[in-house]
């Protein structure tokens, strides 16, 4: 079995147990092996012929306090957050704080990895690549005190824009509206619309290619082709294919109507609308790299702004909006 030396060893495992085991004299075994006598000393103090380890007896952080590595420990600890999240909530606390920095001292504390949640992990396969203008469209019911509303969302899959409204009714009058909607709100040309197969937004499979339905076409197709969108469907029976925005969904919901109690549908409006602000100007995305949703739309925009309608810096949020 081959050796594991340091780079600048000049012995190995044999001659230190010889030396380790002579009776000679410091000076003689130097001559003898061509090595310095301190080296000669070392060895013969040991009890081990493996390289002691190099660095600080007790690693330490050459970046943060022992004030500071207690925050990040007990705030890991207690939050369960992964990696990049745990550093964008860190660093309004600690501005010095790097990511490297961040990892290493997760893992001299034996907390670097998460615990992993009992059952097996299923595939996961990356989304195709798309410029922004790809939008994930879909509904979910909530509940107030007052009744029952429809929420729209839809998210853009590359810049991961969110944007949503509380409907009264779900059917294609509404979602055409929403449609109108989300193109006044986005500062940038949508290309793609990609729904399910609701009845709000297509009509039913065995009816689609009747000479009624080719003729007058779904409402929502229309207003699609009226500003150059290209509608997409998904499969029949496969949700996870439009899984962006059932994800955002399920934020959505985690966020508000499972976690509060509202008395009326305006209270829920207030709360998703300031949920969505925080969410798109404020809210850190390791899949964008670090930026916000909209740091990335406005980054996008000053390397190919003739994809804009807007300046989507006039949209930042501010003293004055």
């Amino acid at each position: 079995m081959g050796q594991i030396l340091h780079g600048s060893a000049r012995t190995t495992e044999a001659l230190r147990r010889a030396i380790q085991h002579s009776q000679a004299s410091i000076r003689a075994l130097a001559r003898r092996y061509g090595i310095n006598p301190k080296t000669i000393a070392k060895w013969k103090r040991r009890t081990t012929t493996a390289d002691a380890p190099m660095g600080p007896k007790a690693p330490r952080s050459t970046v943060l306090s022992k004030e500071e590595e207690a925050i990040v420990v007990a705030f890991r600890k207690h939050t369960l957050l992964p990696l990049d999240d745990c550093l964008y909530a860190l660093q309004a606390t600690i501005p010095h704080l790097t990511r490297s920095a961040l990892h290493r001292c997760l893992q001299r504390h034996d907390i670097s990895r998460l615990p992993e949640i009992a059952g097996e992990k299923p595939s996961k396969k990356k989304f195709k690549t798309y410029s922004i203008g790809f939008f994930h469209i879909d509904i979910a019911e909530v509940r107030t005190e007052e009744g029952k509303l429809y929420l729209f969302v839809a998210i853009d899959r590359t810049s991961k824009v969110a944007f949503a409204r509380l409907l009264a009714k779900a059917n294609t009058a509404t979602a055409v509206t929403f449609l109108d909607e989300l193109i006044e709100a986005i500062p940038y040309k949508i290309n793609v619309v990609l729904t399910d197969n609701g009845i709000q937004f297509a009509d039913l499979p065995k009816n689609r290619s009747g000479p009624t339905a080719t003729w007058r076409r779904h409402p929502f197709d229309r207003a699609c082709h009226r500003h150059g969108i290209e509608h997409r469907l998904t499969k029949p029976n496969h949700p996870w294919t439009n899984g962006q925005v059932e994800r955002m969904n399920r934020t959505l919901k985690e966020a508000t109507v499972q976690r509060y109690y509202y008395e009326s549908h305006e209270q829920l409006r207030a709360h998703l609308a300031d949920f969505l602000a925080a969410y798109n100007f404020a809210k850190r995305l390791k899949t964008l790299r670090g930026l916000t949703p909209h740091e990335y739309v406005c980054k996008i925009w000053t390397e190919d702004p003739g994809h804009f309608r807007l300046d989507p810096i006039h949209h930042t949020t501010g003293l004055y909006t």
